[in-house]
This record gives C-alpha cells, structure tokens and sequence, in this order.
C-alpha cells in the first residue's frame, strides 16, 4: 500500500468496486444516479444539520471578503447559492457528475441567481483554471470523494490566490460516549436503509457511510494539509463531531 492511500483508507473505496473503472468515473456515476432526490435525502440524513454547517462556512467565507470564489464538488449547487449574499464578483461551482449540475442550474436559475453563480464540469485533480485564480475555494462534503486527494489539495493551492484560504466541510467520526457510538448506528445501520428505501441507487449510500468513516479528520487531514504546503490549518468540530470545518491559507 502506498503512503498515501495508508494516510487516505477512504481512497480505495469505491461505490461499485468495479475494476474496469476509477474511483471518480464511478463517483459521478453515483451521483449523476441519486441526483434528482439528493437534496431531500441529505436533509432527512443529517436532521437538517447540514443547513447550519453551510451557513457557518458562509460567515467564515464572508469574513474573507473575497472577490473570487470556487466552490468544488458543488453538487445542486446548496454553498454556492448561499455565495449570492457575499459581495464577490465572480463565484464558479464546480463538479463531475453533469446530474447534479443539472439539478443545480435549476435551483438557481429559479432563484434568478444564473448572472451571479456559474456552474461548470471539472475534475478536482485537473482544474481548469489559471494560477491564483480565487480568492476562496470551498469544499463541502465532496473531500472523501476525491480519487487522489493530495493531488487534489495541490490543485486547490495552485489556483488560490497569495494569502487565500481553504474552507472545508466534511463529514468526521465523534470520539467521545455516547456520541461515537450513536454515530455508528447511524452511519452503518439508518443512512444504508434510508438509502435503499429511498433511493433508486441502493449501493449509493453504503458508501457514503464507508467512505465517511474511513476518512481522515480532524488533525490527522491538518497534517495532510500541512503536507501539501498549506499553512495555519485548524479544525471546529460541529455538532458533537459529526461534521468538521477545516480553515486553511495558502
């Protein structure tokens, strides 16, 4: 096993384990699936935590007064959308699955926020944009999903600007009774059957739960951080552990 892959378990996941196809062909397979139902699923799974994280990552982006935002792994589009109420000039949403694009170009032309918030396919490896690009770059719950997130990270620090900064959002495992415990009936007993019940995709969701606890948190993804040439990396932990917000700069 490479050094990275044993810093990153949650690499070698992948939600069909097809051996013909990588980890990211089969990611946007995965959500192109579930892509029509997402957003209400994530409400349901998380209680509706997930609202309050964003909009905490909201204050943290706004705080940063940036002119320029990227938002990778964008999904439906939920962070960029809340980006509106920023003063930036330029905010781009990016992802690899076209489904969840789709969904989100409809949200916010509903919104008529289509003059503010471009949405575009990417590839978190291979971004296709200049150096020092953006002011921010956002990720919210689409880390663990990365086919080689170091890669990915070097990427980010490429197209930030001088002094910009990471904000990340991600899943995380609570290590204190009775909340880990909680967290694992959760993780690998509810989001599964949630899952099949409600999703035409019935793997989709077995491994999100998989790949969210084999993922690295808190202080151990700040030394990947560190690793990739990030400085000042700190972590909040919300919600009794369940959800991390990372803060890094470049």
């Amino acid at each position: 096993m490479s050094e990275d892959k044993a810093n990153n378990p949650a690499e070698q996941i992948k939600p069909y384990g097809d051996s013909s196809k990588s980890k990211k062909e089969e990611v946007a397979q995965m959500f192109d699936n579930i892509s029509g139902n997402y957003d209400q699923l994530n409400r349901m799974i998380s209680f509706g935590a997930d609202v309050k994280w964003r909009i905490k990552v909201l204050k943290m982006v706004s705080d940063a007064k940036p002119k320029s935002i990227l938002d990778i792994a964008t999904g439906t589009g939920d962070l960029a959308i809340l980006f509106a109420q920023t003063k930036a000039e330029k905010i781009v949403g990016l992802d690899i699955s076209v489904g969840m694009l789709d969904v989100g170009r409809d949200k916010i032309k509903r919104l008529n926020l289509d003059h503010r918030i471009e949405m575009i396919v990417g590839d978190s490896e291979n971004l296709p944009f200049e150096d020092e690009s953006f002011d921010v770059v956002t990720v919210s719950f689409g880390i663990r999903n990365f086919e080689h997130l170091e890669i990915g990270l070097a990427e980010i620090k490429r197209v930030l600007s001088k002094n910009g900064q990471l904000i990340v959002l991600e899943t995380s495992v609570p290590d204190k009774f009775p909340f880990k415990q909680g967290y694992n009936l959760h993780t690998k007993v509810v989001l599964p059957t949630i899952g099949k019940l409600f999703s035409k995709d019935k793997r989709a969701y077995s491994y999100l739960s998989e790949s969210a606890n084999a993922f690295p948190h808190g202080q151990k993804l700040c030394d990947i951080f560190d690793k990739v040439g990030f400085r000042k990396a700190d972590f909040y932990k919300q919600t009794m552990g369940v959800a991390t917000i990372y803060q890094v700069f470049k």
